[in-house]
Parts: C-alpha cells; sequence; structure tokens
C-alpha cells in the first residue's frame, strides 16, 4: 500500500498539471506573489533536504524524484510569479508583419500538428486568433496534420470567449472559415497556388466552397495576404517556404517546436521566412508582443521548475555515488 502512495501523489499532480495546461476553463486558483515566493522557497529547501540526506547515507527512492517534478509542474499554474521575458527579433518579426495588414486583409492559418505537440504550439495558435479577430483580419483556415483543424477550432473557441473578441463579433463564414484537412503533403500547398477550390472543394461543415461569404475572390496565393503556419513536423514550415514562398512569393511566420525551430533558422536568415516563434518560449514571447494572456508564460515557468529540479537530482545523484564510492573504499 505504502509503495502506492508516491506513484498516486505523482499520477494526481501529473494531472492536474494537464488539465491546467489543455482544458478551456483552467482552474482560477492562484497564489498571490508572496505565497508564491514562500512555495518555491519551500520546494527549495526540500531539495536541500533530499541532499542532506544522501550526504548521510540514505538512499532516495525513484519515486521521490518523480514526485519533485510532478510538484515542480503544478505549481506554476498556481503562482503569479512571473519570468522576465523579452521579445526577441524573430517573434517581433511576425508581429510587425501581422500589425503592417489593414482590417479586412486574408490571412491563411495552416494548422499542421497534433494533441502531443499541442502544449508548445497551441497557446500560439490561440494568441494569433485572438490577435486576427481583434483587428478585424479575415482568417482562413486549413491543415495538413489530420487533427490541425480540430486544434484551430480549440484556438477559435478560447479566441471568442475574449471580450474584446466578442465585443467585435466575429462571425463564421465571413470572418473565418475553417476548410479542413486534406491529405497530400507539399502537393496541396502546390495545387492552392493554381486554385484553392482544388484541394478544398467544401469547408469542414461541408458547405461549398463558392457558398462561403469568405472565400469570395479568393482563387489563389495572389489573393492571400499573408500565411501563418504552425507546425510540428512533416509536412510544415520547410514545405511552406519551399513552394508558398519561393514559388508564388506570399509570407510566410511560423511557430514551430523547439525541436523543430533550429531547421527554420536558415529560411530566417536568407528572409524566405518573414518571423519564427519557437517552442514555449516563442509561444510566451508573442503572447508578450500581441498583448495576449495566455497560458504560454505559466508553462514556461512550469518548464523552468521542472528544468531545475531534474538538475538538483543530477547534482544530488552524483554526490551519492562519490560519497558512497569513498565509503567503500
Amino acid at each position: 500500500m505504502k509503495k502506492m502512495i508516491l506513484p498516486g501523489i505523482f499520477g494526481l499532480v501529473v494531472l492536474i498539471a494537464l488539465i491546467q495546461t489543455i482544458v478551456d476553463e483552467p482552474f482560477k486558483l492562484a497564489f498571490s506573489s508572496t505565497v508564491s515566493i514562500i512555495v518555491a522557497v519551500i520546494l527549495l529547501l526540500a531539495l536541500v533536504g533530499v541532499l542532506v540526506l544522501t550526504v548521510r547515507g540514505h538512499m532516495i527512492e525513484r519515486r521521490t524524484v518523480f514526485v519533485f517534478i510532478g510538484v515542480a509542474l503544478m505549481l506554476p499554474f498556481f503562482m503569479t510569479l512571473a519570468l522576465e521575458i523579452k521579445v526577441s527579433p524573430e517573434v517581433q518579426k511576425i508581429y510587425d508583419a501581422l500589425e503592417k495588414l489593414p482590417p479586412g486583409s486574408k490571412v491563411l492559418a495552416a494548422f499542421d500538428y497534433d494533441p502531443p505537440s499541442a502544449p508548445e504550439l497551441q497557446p500560439m495558435a490561440d494568441a494569433f486568433m485572438a490577435y486576427a479577430f481583434k483587428h478585424d483580419l479575415k482568417v482562413i483556415i486549413m491543415g495538413l496534420w489530420p487533427q490541425g483543424p480540430q486544434q484551430a477550432n480549440m484556438a477559435v473557441r478560447r479566441a471568442l470567449e475574449e471580450p474584446e473578441v466578442i465585443a467585435k463579433n466575429p462571425v463564421y463564414g465571413t470572418d473565418y472559415v475553417n476548410l479542413g484537412f486534406q491529405s497530400g503533403n507539399e502537393f496541396v500547398i502546390q495545387s492552392m497556388g493554381g486554385a484553392f477550390r482544388t484541394m478544398f472543394p467544401r469547408d469542414i461543415y461541408n458547405t461549398p466552397y463558392s457558398d462561403v461569404p469568405l472565400l469570395k475572390g479568393v482563387e489563389n496565393f495572389s489573393n492571400i495576404d499573408f500565411v501563418m503556419n504552425f507546425s510540428a513536423g512533416y509536412p510544415g514550415t520547410k514545405e511552406w517556404v519551399q513552394i508558398a514562398v519561393d514559388r508564388f512569393g506570399v509570407q510566410v511566420g511560423a511557430g514551430n517546436t523547439a525541436v523543430q525551430a533550429p531547421e527554420m533558422y536558415p529560411y530566417l536568415a536568407a528572409k524566405q521566412l518573414t518571423g519564427l516563434a519557437g517552442g514555449m518560449v516563442g509561444a510566451a514571447e508573442f503572447e508578450l508582443a500581441s498583448n495576449e494572456i495566455g497560458k504560454a508564460a505559466s508553462a514556461l515557468l512550469a518548464q523552468v521548475f521542472s528544468h531545475a529540479v531534474v538538475i538538483a537530482f543530477i547534482i544530488i545523484g552524483n554526490v551519492a555515488f562519490f560519497l558512497s564510492k569513498r565509503r567503500r573504499e
């Protein structure tokens, strides 16, 4: 029974953290700044206590490590502590490009990711959709990944709950439309250069292309003012740059996972890519640049806390190893 306690606590902690990150209505509980600092200090003292026990020869079970990491992941979502975030030049370029678009501009939003990548990319998408609605941009949504359009619907739903967006009252079909998923990878982008309707004859709700008010006059990329791609891999940003940018001259901004982002910097340096937001940090920077309050900053703090705990246990593990080696000698 005792062996089940720590794993149970760990599972509960991780479940709460995941719910706090993913669900549409996160928990409203939040610590004050003072309480947040006290909690962080308690976590630090607990780690020091583990180190002291290790020095005294006590072995620390791996379940203890799991619990500490779980707590480190969960606590930041209830804290009011804030990291000092500065908007990087590559993220600022996305914001600047969007700021230059006049009201009524048509923006193509390509959602090329799935739920496993949502913790990094969904905050960017949420902030982007809220920004677009607040600035009267017309958004055409599509996806080269099967679950991309569903992630887009989630971003739209969250944006529509914001008071400023509610005041704008964006209407489906007039202010935004979801064309859904189309298989074919980069071939889809190539075909869209000729005519969008060849790849998307109907929207996600089975409405004919010609019956959607927003799509009247939208034949191909020449009628699109900006493309924003949220990508977790292939097909994704690289294909959008190589085809939409190089062949059809469209401006493309990208939000990528932290793993994929480094591969995109050569395109950014060559000015083929307008701007780039990479990983959780990029999401938090985009939220800051667009003045959107989202989940990326809290998630980034959770990432910092968990990394700090992992580093602490690496140090503790090395201390335990050398002390045990000395005792044997």
